[in-house]
This record gives structure tokens, sequence and C-alpha cells, in this order.
């Protein structure tokens, strides 16, 4: 039998040596390892590092809402209850009468003219303002005369020749246009139509008649311009001649009181006749301004008769 090639052992033939484990560090050692010194840079870096994680570390403000673009959106209005409706509408109304009051009681007051008495002065249909003021004021000057006081407040005199609205003295209700021709103390006379006025004639010029139409006829009447002693100057109309106004007594005007005649001589009543001395507490005002007019033709239940039925020209006419 073929023996297997043997190898030789021999004392050099040394099995390979292990590495060397290093000792576990025991407590009785009593040299420490040296520590690791870090690369050169490192300390800085770790630093930075520090800071950069406290700033993400604080808080961020937060970030301011986008503005706000889109219009206001109105507020629904709330509807007010009916309660408050008429509440408003009432305390309008009573406020809208408070104001007309005072400016008719201390201002202006609105009259129109129902007669012929101060033709060609003032016409039948014509609405005037009377200023309440220019004369003070008087119980008269308030409505119905309800205001218990006599005399006048902040009174001064009409001037002669003023047209003046007053309180028919008989009845102290009835409101009266006239002019004013006597003061306080004047001697008053009307001579064959002529007026004398302290035993003067008042001048009298002849002027184009006076042309006027009643139920379709026309009628020519005589008319005059008068001047007044003081420069008023105005027309008047003598329709009847040797009429029973134009002779008179002599009047004489006591203290405190007025004489009134129309312009329409002998279509007037006025201090010649039933109406006597006016006393000065009883005057309204002074006719200023005629601010609308309107003839006979214009019926109030015919819409379309009344466009023709204005008189234009009269309009805002200031009254002589």
């Amino acid at each position: 039998m073929a023996d297997h090639p043997h190898t030789p052992e021999t004392e050099d033939d040394d099995p390979p040596a292990e590495p060397a484990v290093p000792a576990p560090d025991t407590p009785d050692s009593l040299i420490e390892p040296a520590a690791a010194e870090p690369p050169p840079g490192t300390e800085e870096a770790v630093l930075e590092q520090e800071a950069a994680e406290a700033l993400a570390e604080e808080p961020s403000p937060p970030p301011k809402p986008a503005p706000n673009l889109e219009p206001p959106k109105a507020e629904a209005v709330k509807p007010k209850p009916d309660e408050d409706s008429w509440v408003e509408i009432t305390k309008t109304v009573v406020y809208a009468l408070l104001i007309a009051f005072v400016i008719r009681t201390f201002l202006f007051q609105p009259f129109n003219i129902p007669s012929g008495s101060m033709e060609n002065t003032l016409l039948v249909g014509d609405y005037l303002f009377v200023e309440k003021y220019v004369y003070g004021y008087s119980r008269y000057s308030f409505p119905w005369g309800l205001m218990p006081f006599s005399g006048r407040v902040f009174g001064s005199e009409p001037k002669r020749g003023d047209v003046v609205v007053f309180k028919l003295p008989s009845d102290n209700s009835t409101d009266f246009i006239k002019r004013v021709v006597g003061l306080p103390g004047d001697r008053i006379q009307m001579l064959n139509g002529q007026l004398y006025i302290n035993d003067k004639p008042v001048p009298k010029v002849r002027g184009a008649d006076w042309v006027e139409t009643i139920d379709g006829y026309t009628r020519h009447v005589p008319r005059y311009r008068e001047t007044l002693p003081g420069g008023k100057s105005y027309y008047v109309l003598d329709s009847v001649p040797d009429g029973p106004g134009d002779n008179t007594d002599v009047f004489v005007v006591p203290p405190g009181h007025y004489f009134m005649m129309g312009d329409n001589r002998d279509n007037s009543a006025d201090s010649r006749t039933e109406v006597g001395y006016v006393p000065a507490q009883n005057l309204v005002g002074k006719a200023e301004l005629i601010f609308f007019s309107v003839d006979e033709t214009g019926v109030w239940y015919e819409p379309w008769t009344w466009p023709a039925a204005i008189r234009y020209a009269r309009i805002f006419t200031v009254i002589d």
C-alpha cells in the first residue's frame, strides 16, 4: 500500500501568532489616555452652528395679513317699525308747522285781494306778501289776535302813502287793505273829488283811462296820479264824478290813529265812511310784493283754464 508523503514536523514550524488584544481598562489604571485634539477651525464652526440653531429656535413673528382690497360691504338696514315711521312723520309735520307759524307771525304773511277797492294798484285775484315786522308787533300780528297785550312792541309809524293791511276797528278781526293818507294830527277832507291834507290840495294829474272788463263789457274809468306830501305818487280812479265820497267834512286824525283811503275812490269803504280812524295796534303790516295774480276767467275745477287766467306781468311786482 502506497504511503502518503509525510510532512516532517520540525521545531521551527511554530503555529502563527495571534494578534495582540489590548488589555481592557481597569480601575487600577492610573494613567488616562490623552484626549484627542480637534482639528484647527473646528471650534469656530461649532460656535457658528450653535448660533444658527439658537436663531432657528427663536419664534418668528406671525406674517401680516394681506390687505383686504375688496370694497366694504354695505350693512343691511333693518326696516324701522311702523310706529317709528309715524313718529318721524309727526315730528316733521310739527317742525314744518312751527316754522310756518314763526314766518307768518314775525316776518311775512300772504294775503289775496277779494275786492276792487284798491284798483288799479291792486286787482281782484292778486296774491301778495305783507311785511309783519316793519311796524312792530301787536296782538293782531298773531293769528286770531290771541296774544293778550295792548299797544305795539318794537313799533314804528307808517309813512304817508304806505299800503297797509289792518284789522277793521269795528270787529278787530276782518282784514282790510288801504292806503295811509292821514297821520295823527292831520286834517283830511275831500272836496269835489280833490283830496286835501292840512287844508292843502294834493296834486292830481289826469292820466290815461283805466280799462276794465266786467261780465264781458269793457269800461273806461278816469284815472289820476296823486302825489302826497313827501313825494309818494300813485294812481287813483274816479269812476263816479261828484260821488258820495267826493265831498266830506273835515276829519282830524286823533293821536295813535291813521286815516285810510282806497285808490278806487268811488268804490271803497274806508275812513271816510264805516271804517273810521284805524288805531295803531290794529296795523298788521305793509303790503310789499305781488307774488301771483289770476283773473276771473280761471275756474278752479277746470285746470285747462288756469294758464290763460294767470296775469304773468304782475308776478313779483313791487307795490307802490
